[in-house]
């Protein structure tokens, strides 16, 4: 499996889109109590559900992870954790894999320069508060304690998705690879 990671706006959903179609490495929707943004598609970006329905699903031990992120809480599915397969994570979320002690789990950071993310979150429409709190909780979040465990480390901000979603699929591949 493999995990990206990185703060709002590094590309993380984007590449993960590119992986699913040139790869074949397919995005596991993860479950949120968040509002869709504009284009989001339930059950496609996201499961968005109510908090109680999180909770209810989250007492019937059916999340291998939970975390909460930017006032919302995420969850992933137990059953959608398998090979060529990607999910989008925080540090938290990370950690929690991270005690499978599965080498089969493979985790990716994008680093991004705050300006850039910035631009892009300003450009898919999110409002300008709000893009500027989540970077200032980014800080906090993504801060060198909590990458702990993190396989590789690239940079996002100077690369064209198609080079960087080329560059992960080799990486992904390779350590499958050595793995098997």
């Amino acid at each position: 499996m493999l995990i990206l990671i990185g703060p709002s706006a590094s590309g993380k959903t984007e590449v993960a889109k590119l992986l699913a179609k040139k790869y074949n490495i397919t995005k596991i929707v993860t479950y949120t109590t968040r509002e869709p943004r504009v284009h989001e598609i339930n059950n496609v970006d996201y499961n968005f559900i109510s908090l109680n329905e999180f909770a209810k699903l989250s007492d019937e031990n059916f999340f291998a992870e939970t975390t909460y992120y930017n006032n919302n809480y995420y969850g992933t599915a137990k059953k959608d954790i398998q090979d060529n397969k990607c999910i989008i994570l925080d540090p938290n979320g990370l950690k929690s894999f991270l005690k499978l002690h599965d080498s089969h789990i493979i985790s990716i950071y994008l680093n991004c320069d705050e300006e850039v993310r910035y631009k892009r979150m300003i450009s898919r429409k999110d409002a300008i508060e709000d893009a500027k709190r989540r970077i200032l909780s980014d800080r906090i979040t993504f801060n060198d304690v909590n990458l702990q465990g993190i396989t590789f480390v690239i940079d996002s901000d100077n690369i064209s998705l198609e080079d960087l979603c080329d560059k992960i699929n080799n990486l992904y591949s390779n350590m499958l690879r050595t793995i098997k």
